[in-house]
């Protein structure tokens, strides 16, 4: 038996607790979905986390072949600035540009910057050819600057380069029928774990390296200079994958940890509204038990 005092209160709740079914039923709708989104987040989640862990394990090795790297790449380029080597200029020699990235994504913008900086470039010197290693700067390159794209390269960033993948794209780009008064490579430098930026470096032609004004210091012979000029281009390109590389694994790991936050942030927030949600739906549900017992006992 309830008491009177308690009559009084329970009737005043009568009509707010006497909604349509549909209103009930909504209700019940609202409480499933944020517990399928909430789900749905956690799940993200978990897949975020394992993804930095993963990140966090390749840049280990990327960067411990990134420095390795950088013996072959500065190596040539000391015998270069030795040999006091120069870019050629001549009236309608074209440029070469060979960008390096990779196939993957989820890694924050590390190739968005290399595509401005590139677009940059193209709108002074609208008539530079293009070599783009990787299919992330080649589709984003591809729908502006298509015509410029010479040769493409798939295949990229699955696992640390090495020197084999360095050369057989240089031995593709050799075979390119222009004679560039310039060529040079564009790749993601390793600042620190935190943050990288898009640079160049030149890659001297046959013909630049023979009109050196201190070539003549090294002794060699004329055949040698096509094979130098080829491994000198193999070396900076290793050294740019390789260090681009190392910027991929870092930028995923950075950009799975604040997904990863952020996913901590979104649970927090529906979870509070499950709560009050959840017990909004049980008050209801008490007040209409009650009402429903004080109205059998008015009977």
């Amino acid at each position: 038996m309830l008491s009177r005092a308690a009559r009084p209160a329970l009737r005043a709740a009568t009509a707010a607790s006497a909604r349509p079914v549909a209103l009930q039923t909504a209700n019940y709708a609202t409480l499933k979905e944020i517990e399928g989104r909430l789900k749905s987040i956690r799940n993200i989640e978990k897949i975020t986390k394992t993804m930095k862990i993963v990140a966090s394990t390749k840049l280990t090795r990327a960067q411990k072949a990134m420095r390795e790297s950088r013996s072959y790449g500065q190596t040539s380029n000391t015998v270069f600035e030795k040999a006091e080597t120069k870019p050629l200029e001549g009236e309608g020699k074209k440029d070469l540009l060979i960008i390096c990235s990779s196939d993957k994504g989820l890694c924050g913008g590390i190739h968005s910057g290399m595509t401005r900086r590139t677009r940059a470039l193209l709108v002074d010197h609208p008539d530079t050819d293009l070599v783009i290693v990787g299919e992330k700067c080649k589709a984003q390159l591809g729908r502006s600057s298509a015509k410029n794209v010479q040769l493409s390269f798939a295949g990229i960033g699955k696992d640390v380069p090495t020197f084999a993948d360095a050369q057989a794209i240089a031995d593709q780009i050799v075979l390119l029928p222009t004679d560039y008064a310039s060529v040079s490579i564009m790749y993601n430098k390793f600042l620190n774990a935190q943050s990288y930026e898009p640079v160049t470096v030149p890659a001297y032609s046959e013909e630049a390296i023979t009109e050196s004004p201190n070539i003549a210091e090294f002794e060699m012979d004329d055949g040698v200079l096509e094979n130098l000029r080829e491994y000198s281009l193999a070396n900076s390109l290793y050294w740019a994958l390789a260090e681009g590389h190392a910027c991929e694994q870092s930028a995923r790991r950075n950009a799975m940890d604040n997904a990863s936050k952020n996913a901590g942030d979104m649970i927090s927030r529906y979870q509070i509204v499950y709560n009050r949600t959840r017990q909004a739906v049980i008050t209801g549900e008490l007040v209409e038990i009650i009402t429903g017992a004080t109205a059998s006992e008015d009977m």
